[in-house]
């Protein structure tokens, strides 16, 4: 890339580190510094506002750089990751949104914690919660760096691994000083930036085919080097069985792991009533639907103008297919309009991943002080205030997800997240539902519920042939996978369901049917919610 392109991307990427640094100060000066402050920002967001955070928070790196590149080397088989993130929100809405609103107070254990001991489903929910969004947080710094390879025209390690370091800098800095109120205002502003920037560019597809979608397709096709099998199932999950599993696999963490994700459950607090959280998601559903449709123009529109070749030998996942095309519908390499859109995309792209961050982070150390360090604390140690147990943790997090994120580079986006997602859906899911719905659900039943899926789901990732075994594994030159799915939602997930409802029936410890009953009227009424 050019240095016009560099420069420009830059100085729009600084303009909008410069406001949200703003926007970040303004609120520490004028916070109140309670803990409710902190984790749910004072629960003054209106649905609307709310809605867009959201939607800013769920538009990842993934979804932006990730799906397109899937669908621009894949086809339809990419387009698996568009309909399970949006099919999922239909299991937030109608199970999730307004019952964790009524029965929590900032995290996933306060709603399981309501009618069980505390200490023990505290420790469980807090070390799934840390699990799954440092597995989420991998992703976006995998983006970043991703962008940062493409800026300097694959050249350049150094910078490319100061770059995620720098990201993970900026996010331990939003959350410490701003906490939910300054991480929200950040992702309704970069959900403003991104969907601006998606539309645009998706116009700008459809008017260079004049609006002819099947001309979209079939010059898709063409330049895929696969001819119609392109637009069919099968290019990447056919074949053999264990495509197909993992196809089922994917589909399933898609489709129920948004609903045990900790930084969107943590979104619902953040709004005064459950009324106001459903009608959030329902502002989230409606922005995500339309910028899900635009992912596909966009992955098939990189595959038919730029070439699916020309995306994989750009970054072998596709995670720069995005802003090729952007490049391209500008006006190509060396032209203004190509380099002021390559950076404008550019920008984007690093807005999506530092507003994501900072949510999954703010999530992360909440639990760690909510839930782990709550449980964990010596009754005769020196107590710490949560928000600076809190602000502890987002540092040791942010850390932790950098050295993942440097060893993960090579890696697609959108499949790091399908593996975050299918730890959330074994791990969280069971133990919620059965929490919200199961009337003989005991303390017994709900740790083994977390552990029983978190525990097969890291192990299983760790045998397959995402971390070893494959020429792009993690460890592309020692094998020790004996998992052959490379996502292990497909086994996990019931296991988690299955030792849930295992725990429970043996336990020697009778169901709580009052607190059962106080906890059914409150999810369903609202009544002495938080």
């Amino acid at each position: 890339m050019t240095g016009d392109h560099q420069t420009l991307a830059l100085l729009l990427f600084s303009a909008f580190v410069a406001v949200t640094l703003g926007i970040t100060t303004w609120v520490s000066r004028n916070r109140r510094g309670s803990a409710e402050e902190f984790y749910a920002g004072g629960r003054l967001f209106s649905p609307m506002e709310n809605g867009f955070a959201i939607a800013g928070d769920y538009m990842s790196a993934a979804s932006f750089l990730g799906i397109s590149g899937l669908i621009a080397l894949y086809g339809y088989d990419g387009m698996l990751y568009s309909v399970g993130f949006l099919v999922a929100w239909l299991v937030v809405l109608f199970l999730v949104a307004e019952l964790v609103r009524n029965c929590g107070r900032f995290t996933l254990a306060d709603v399981v914690a309501a009618r069980m001991a505390e200490r023990p489903v505290r420790i469980a929910a807090g070390t799934s919660s840390v699990a799954v969004s440092v597995l989420y947080l991998i992703a976006q710094m995998v983006g970043a760096g991703s962008l940062v390879a493409l800026l300097l025209g694959g050249t350049g390690e150094a910078a490319r691994t100061w770059t995620v370091v720098g990201v993970g800098a900026l996010m331990v800095v939003y959350v410490s000083l701003g906490g939910m109120r300054a991480t929200t205002w950040i992702q309704i502003v970069k959900a403003v930036l991104l969907m601006a920037g998606t539309v645009t560019l998706t116009v700008l597809v459809l008017v260079r085919f004049h609006g002819d979608v099947n001309g979209l397709l079939a010059g898709a096709a063409e330049r895929s080097g696969h001819g119609t099998a392109f637009l069919g199932p099968g290019l990447r999950y056919g074949g053999d069985w264990t495509a197909r599993l993992d196809f089922i696999s994917l589909g399933l963490a898609l489709v129920l792991g948004t609903a045990g994700l900790p930084h969107i459950l943590s979104r619902f607090y953040t709004v005064p009533t459950a009324r106001a959280a459903r009608r959030s998601v329902v502002w989230a559903i409606g922005l995500i639907g339309g910028f899900y449709l635009m992912t596909i123009v966009l992955g098939f529109g990189a595959a038919a103008i730029i070439g699916s070749a020309e995306v994989r030998a750009s970054n072998a996942s596709g995670n720069t297919a995005v802003p090729l095309l952007a490049l391209d519908l500008g006006g190509g390499a060396g032209s203004t309009g190509g380099t002021v859109l390559f950076a404008i995309v550019a920008a984007v792209a690093f807005a999506t991943i530092l507003a994501v961050v900072a949510g999954i982070t703010l999530a992360s150390s909440a639990s760690v002080a909510h839930d782990l360090y709550a449980s964990l604390r010596r009754p005769g140690g020196k107590p710490y205030s949560e928000v600076a147990v809190a602000r502890i943790a987002a540092a040791v997090i942010g850390a932790a997800a950098i050295g993942l994120g440097l060893l993960a580079q090579d890696l697609n986006v959108a499949f790091l997240v399908g593996l975050a997602f299918a730890v959330a859906a074994s791990a969280n899911l069971p133990v919620l539902l059965y929490s919200l719905f199961w009337r003989r659900f005991t303390t017994r039943g709900a740790v083994w519920s977390v552990y029983g899926g978190l525990v097969p789901a890291v192990l299983l990732v760790l045998l397959s042939p995402v971390v070893s075994g494959s020429p792009d594994a993690l460890f592309p030159g020692v094998d020790f996978h004996v998992f052959p799915l490379q996502n292990p939602g497909v086994v996990s997930i019931p296991l988690g369901f299955l030792a849930g409802w295992l725990g429970t029936v043996t336990s020697p410890e009778p169901p709580d049917e009052a607190r059962h009953a106080e906890t059914e009227v409150r999810s369903l009424t609202g009544a002495g919610a938080a």
